[in-house]
């Protein structure tokens, strides 16, 4: 065939439109559920519409499909409870200047940080920064967006190990019971909580900072799934931070010890 004929032309313009219209396609929602994902059984935890399923103090809204901290009153508490013990949740978040929030998935301290790396104090130590399972391991690096963008968050449970995503790269994955961890674990214990615990709710923190949320959903995870255990080795956390980690433990003992003496 003669491209430079005028049928021809005309032919290649025809297939130039039908695949700016069919194979260009917009992509969907971060509020819908993919063909994939509905295959691996998620659920949609957030309608990009509503609150109807979330438990707040009127401090929470959806603007545009999205959930704003718009005001002081607490966090945002799934009403469907508890989580299962073995799960993955996936989620997009992203902050305001110094910002600071949390997604909490078990009971006590368990905690996948949100946080603004660059304003935020907690930016300076690996184990309170972005991803981080806060107060006990740190991420392996900072994948984190620029402040303003979409994140994508994503927590994998199953048995005694624990993993953190961000932005497509797995920045945590630990089993607790591993002695070469034992020393975090305790340190999140003397914060006050126990891995071992299940049966949590899942909540966003109002931290008192602009922060938004979208794109979450929660699946179980069969038992005979298998996951990805590619190491990941934890950033190293600075002697500066390591001692002012320690100040903040020692003031959090002490206070526990006021209360538990009050109660006496």
């Amino acid at each position: 065939m003669n491209l430079f004929q005028p049928s021809a032309i005309l032919t290649c313009l025809c297939l130039f439109q039908f695949c700016t219209w069919g194979c260009a396609a917009e992509p969907g929602s971060p509020n819908q559920l993919t063909k994939q994902e509905q295959e691996q059984g998620f659920e949609l935890l957030f309608n990009g519409k509503d609150l109807k399923n979330w438990d707040q103090s009127g401090n929470w809204e959806v603007q545009e499909g999205v959930i704003a901290r718009t005001g002081k009153g607490g966090s945002l508490t799934l009403k469907q409870q508890p989580l299962p013990d073995d799960f993955e949740l996936k989620f997009e978040w992203k902050v305001g200047e110094g910002s600071n929030s949390g997604v909490y998935y078990r009971p006590g301290q368990y905690e996948y940080q949100i946080l603004d790396n660059q304003k935020h104090v907690d930016g300076k130590n690996p184990r309170t920064s972005a991803a981080s399972l806060y107060f006990c391991m740190p991420p392996s690096q900072d994948a984190t967006r620029p402040v303003g963008e979409w994140n994508q968050g994503r927590i994998v449970c199953k048995g005694t190990v624990i993993q953190h995503w961000l932005n497509g790269k797995k920045v945590i994955d630990f089993d607790y019971t591993d002695p070469r961890y034992a020393w975090h674990v305790e340190l999140l214990a003397n914060r006050g909580a126990q891995l071992t615990d299940r049966g949590g709710v899942l909540y966003l923190q109002d931290h008192g900072d602009p922060v938004w949320y979208r794109g979450i959903k929660l699946r179980t995870i069969p038992g005979d799934e298998s996951l990805d255990r590619s190491p990941v080795k934890p950033a190293t956390v600075s002697d500066e931070a390591l001692a002012a980690e320690q100040r903040k433990l020692q003031r959090i003992m002490e206070n526990r010890a006021r209360q538990q003496q009050k109660q006496k």
